[in-house]
Formats: structure tokens, sequence, C-alpha cells
């Protein structure tokens, strides 16, 4: 028991840290009774994010300190019989340690698909999906015959590892289109789903090393999914 709640003071000293906090207060039972009930992961959904959290989570760099959140803007279109397409659009951010945003789009924008409509689903990911959700994308495709699925991505998440390696393999096998983002497609998600001041929309600046990146991604994406 001892164990658990020390445990439990742990965490709840690093949520607080987290979100700013006084570490001192932790010595106030009702405080700490207080941290630890709180969620310790939240999705966030949205129509635009935050032009900050744009340049700094999409930016395509190599080594992606800091970057621990997985930012997912998605474009659904949904086809009836006749021929009708519906649209949507949205993003989604994920914190902390629990579901990732890529579960979250299924779990909370398409929890139920209509076997009578056809879906064609784009995401704009910061970064690659972990072995966990690229599982969650292939389970999805292999029993939801009516949804087409792609992916472009800023970085790949860990590509040197073999089960991160193994999993982008099994999602293209299952029929899910990746591929790494190219300097258009940041200007898209620029023009489509960042926050822009009102009466005005500033063009979209690329960052110096910004195609020099997208071929490196690519080239390594290629080695993986041969």
């Amino acid at each position: 028991m001892a164990q658990k709640e020390e445990a439990a003071a742990a965490a709840a000293a690093e949520l607080a840290s987290q979100n700013g906090e006084d570490l001192e207060n932790l010595e106030d039972p009702e405080k700490l009774k207080e941290l630890i009930e709180l969620p310790p992961f939240e999705i966030v959904t949205g129509e635009r994010l935050p032009v900050n959290f744009f340049k700094f989570q999409f930016r395509n760099v190599e080594y992606s300190s800091g970057r621990n959140k997985t930012f997912l803007c998605y474009v659904v279109e949904a086809q009836d019989k006749g021929g009708q397409v519906q649209a949507s659009r949205g993003y989604l951010e994920d914190e902390h340690a629990g579901a990732h945003a890529e579960e979250a789009f299924f779990n909370t924008i398409l929890p139920a698909f209509d076997p009578a409509l056809r879906y064609s689903v784009t995401w704009y990911v910061s970064s690659s999906p972990c072995a966990a959700c690229a599982d969650r994308i292939i389970k999805t495709l292999s029993k939801t015959k009516n949804l087409r699925l792609l992916i472009l991505v800023g970085r790949l998440f860990m590509w040197e590892e073999p089960e991160i390696q193994a999993a982008l393999k099994k999602m293209k096998e299952a029929g899910c289109k990746l591929r790494i983002m190219k300097p258009q497609d940041f200007e898209y998600i620029w023009q489509n789903f960042v926050e822009q001041e009102e009466g005005e929309s500033k063009a979209f600046e690329p960052w110096e090393d910004i195609q020099e990146n997208f071929l490196y991604y690519e080239e390594k994406l290629a080695d993986i999914l041969k």
C-alpha cells in the first residue's frame, strides 16, 4: 500500500510540474488528493490550431526534442450511393501518456462507420504513428472495408526501431497509404488548419531546411516500405 501511495505521489508531482503547480503544496493531503484525481490525459479538438503550435510541432526536423505531442489534422469525405459528398475537417492534439490522437480520431470523430457510405479520410500528422496506434489503424481498416485512409506525416517517429518499421509495413499491407509531407502539404495545413488574423491571411513562410528534411524522411520511409 505504501508503495502505491508513493507512486501516486510521484505521479502527482510530475503532473504538477507539467501543469506549473507549486510543488510545496504536495505536503497538503487535500491538495495531493486533488492532483492525483486529475485526469492525466486530455484530447483537444478544434477547427484551427494556434500558429505557434504549427510552427513548432509540425516542423519536420530530424531530431524532435520537446515535441512529445501528436497533432492530427483531418479531412473526412463521406459519399453516399447517389454520389453526394459530405466533408468535414478539424484537428486533434493529445497530451501526456493516454490514448493518442490517432486512436482518438476513431473513438470521437468517426466512432461509428455507416456501411451505406464510403469514407475517404486524409490525415496530416506531425509525426508517424507509434506501434500501438499503427495496430489500431490496421484493425480498423481490416474491418471497415468502406474506409480509405491516406496519412501524410511531417516526421518519422522512432523509425530506426524494428517494431516501428514492422508496424509501418503492416499499415501499408492493410491498405493505408503513407507518405512524407512535401513543402506544399505544410502550406496546405497553414492555409486550412492554422488560425489566421481576422481579415487577413498571411502567406506560408517555409523554414530553411524544409525541403532537405522532406527528402531525408522520404528516403527513410522508402527504405522501410520497400
